[in-house]
């Protein structure tokens, strides 16, 4: 399992192109904690702190598909390196001039939140020519890539929180920034990202969204979405009454531990059979995983309950990348990519927005249940819309003996 890790790692700028990717989505993976922090420092309440962070989320949301598109059309490191500068400059904006002037404060997000560089799209897009085309290497790939992304939502707050000791509040959104841009460079001087370019593409005003099979994706990765974001909430109601903020810690680290073994074992194989067909069956289990935690047991118990709930959520993702590159229209991969990582990022919010009022009316259950209906419906949409994502799907392979031609993600690939 870990030798097979270890030799995509080894692959001619593998591991440059994750280490990058992951430095530079720092600012984006701990902006929200970094904004709270800063504003309650500067002597804010939480509703501007709150409603601060909604706002950067709501931006990014809206700039990445954007961003994403005008990646597929001028290439990477004319798009991804200027964002980032771009971004970095609007949290400078918000550390330097305070919370003094609500519109300053309200713009500076709205500026970081945009213009945050597509650079989890763009390593997908990337991954087919850095590993030859070799399907079986790519999917690996995605997994080590779903796997990456739970150590870096685990370890993002840790860094905030020791820049914030030895700095300040202030510090540590310039220092997360300023490394966000360094691993922007990074990926952008590399030679895969410098030579990408997209397919050619039909021009189309809705771009990747063309696609019913990319939207019915999306439509279930909203509700994916919402069931992360309610057990988040869901949580920390459990943890007021069974020990306070150590309790969450637990329980949250423990859903991130499942995610990860779950990721890591998932990639650890060669999976046979339709993609569209076991996204189904993972997007089942995921939302089976969630019903036990309605028992609400003791704390042990619990965090046993949440690292089950969260194993097949890595997979679920890893596998939901081969879909989308299989249902991208061409041209359009970084942004197909991107309007994932929206979707999932709208629908957290939903969830966390949804799972207040039905914990205040019903109780922690009720936060749970949120959970657990909001997997059933991404199922539901799964499973409404096999067909469409059957019949587009495209099923590629690479041969050596067969005329290469070029996929979706600009890897040199051959159609079945």
């Amino acid at each position: 399992m870990a030798a097979g890790y270890a030799e995509l790692l080894r692959t001619r700028h593998a591991a440059r192109l994750l280490a990058g990717t992951l430095v530079g989505r720092l600012p984006n993976a701990t902006a929200a904690i970094a904004i709270v922090l800063f504003v309650r420092a500067e002597g804010g309440s939480y509703s501007l702190a709150g409603a601060l962070a909604a706002v950067y989320g709501v931006a990014n949301a809206v700039g990445q598909p954007l961003l994403g598109r005008a990646v597929d059309l001028f290439g990477q490191p004319r798009v991804q390196l200027p964002a980032a500068v771009v971004s970095a400059l609007g949290t400078a904006w918000l550390a330097l001039a305070g919370t003094g002037s609500a519109a300053v404060a309200y713009g500076a997000v709205v500026v970081a939140g945009f213009f945050t560089p597509p650079l989890e799209g763009g390593l997908r897009a990337l991954w087919p020519s850095v590993l030859g085309g070799r399907e079986d290497r790519v999917h690996a790939a995605y997994a080590l890539d779903a796997v990456a992304q739970e150590v870096m939502y685990t370890v993002g707050p840790l860094l905030v929180t020791l820049s914030v000791a030895l700095w300040s509040p202030a510090g540590a959104l310039l220092v997360i920034n300023a490394l966000g841009v360094l691993g922007a460079l990074s990926v952008v001087l590399s030679e895969p990202s410098r030579t990408w370019r997209s397919e050619p593409r039909e021009a189309h005003w809705l771009g990747a969204l063309r696609s019913r099979g990319l939207l019915a994706l999306l439509g279930a990765f909203f509700f994916v979405g919402t069931a992360l974001g309610s057990i988040t909430v869901a949580a920390m109601a459990y943890a007021d009454g069974h020990g306070g903020q150590g309790v969450y810690g637990w329980l949250m680290a423990a859903l991130g531990l499942g995610a990860l073994l779950g990721g890591v074992a998932y990639g650890a194989r060669q999976w046979s059979g339709p993609a569209e067909r076991r996204l189904l069956w993972l997007v089942a289990f995921l939302a089976l995983g969630y019903v036990p935690l309605l028992l609400t047991p003791g704390p042990v118990a619990m965090a046993a309950l949440t690292a089950l709930a969260g194993v097949f959520l890595a997979p679920t993702i890893a596998c939901a990348f081969i879909v989308v590159d299989r249902h991208a229209p061409a041209g359009t991969v970084t942004e197909a990519f991107s309007w994932l990582v929206t979707f999932f990022g709208v629908g957290a919010a939903a969830g966390t927005a949804a799972a207040g009022p039905a914990v205040e009316l019903g109780g922690v259950t009720s936060g749970f249940a949120v959970a657990c209906g909001a997997g059933v419906a991404a199922l539901a949409v799964l499973t409404a819309t096999q067909r469409i994502l059957s019949a587009q799907g495209r099923s590629r392979t690479v041969t050596g003996s067969a005329e290469p031609v070029k996929g979706a993600g600009g890897a040199l690939l051959v159609d079945n």
